[in-house]
């Protein structure tokens, strides 16, 4: 069931704007690849209330997010797959993934969803050129996240965007052309703790 909730949005966003848009930026896409309803900030100091002194357990992460839920599974990080701790909203919908750093803490937190918010305003589904990011802030990924630009949160130290580049085809060994680059969207926002 939880599957089912994870995915459905995905599908239904997807028929809804094929229905009733034929572009990517008009209508009823713009609504969906933004939100303005926030389940978790994610600034300097943390994700919600998720910080360097939180302890890597599900029963600690859940107490520090009120009214989520937690669960173990894999994800891909840029350079390997490894177990977090998915952060769910009261829906069943993923919000966040916990990353497990040296003794017992959280390393990081990724905001995987539209329903949060970065330091200075920023969600999951806006573009580089709608955030202002600037291309010298930013590197190419590699490994899993190859072909994506990895981004430092303007005026911050502990957030960073990885934007996903629509039908980028390299070369993979550097940032894609600015006209590409800034249409790029925001995939996650990652806190890393100090």
């Amino acid at each position: 069931m939880r599957l089912l909730q994870r995915f459905f949005p995905v599908v239904l966003i997807s028929v809804l704007a094929g229905a009733c848009s034929p572009t990517l930026d008009t209508g009823p896409v713009t609504v969906a690849r933004t939100s303005n309803i926030t389940l978790v900030k994610i600034t300097d100091a943390g994700a919600g209330g998720i910080t360097s002194e939180t302890v890597y357990s599900e029963k600690a992460v859940a107490q520090a997010l009120p009214g989520f839920t937690t669960e173990g599974f894999q994800s891909a990080t840029e350079d390997r797959t490894e177990w977090a701790i998915g952060a769910f909203n009261s829906d069943g919908f993923q919000v966040l993934q916990v990353y497990k750093g040296n003794g017992g803490r959280v390393r990081a937190v990724h905001g995987v969803t539209h329903h949060l918010q970065g330091p200075k305003g920023e969600r999951i589904g806006m573009t580089f050129a709608e955030v202002g990011t600037s291309r010298r802030d930013c590197r190419v990924g590699r490994n899993l996240w190859r072909g994506m630009a990895i981004c430092k949160a303007d005026g911050s130290k502990n957030v960073t965007l990885v934007y996903s580049i629509s039908q980028y085809a390299g070369p993979f060994d550097r940032l894609p052309p600015n006209d590409q680059l800034r249409e790029a969207a925001i995939q996650r926002i990652i806190w890393t703790a100090p």
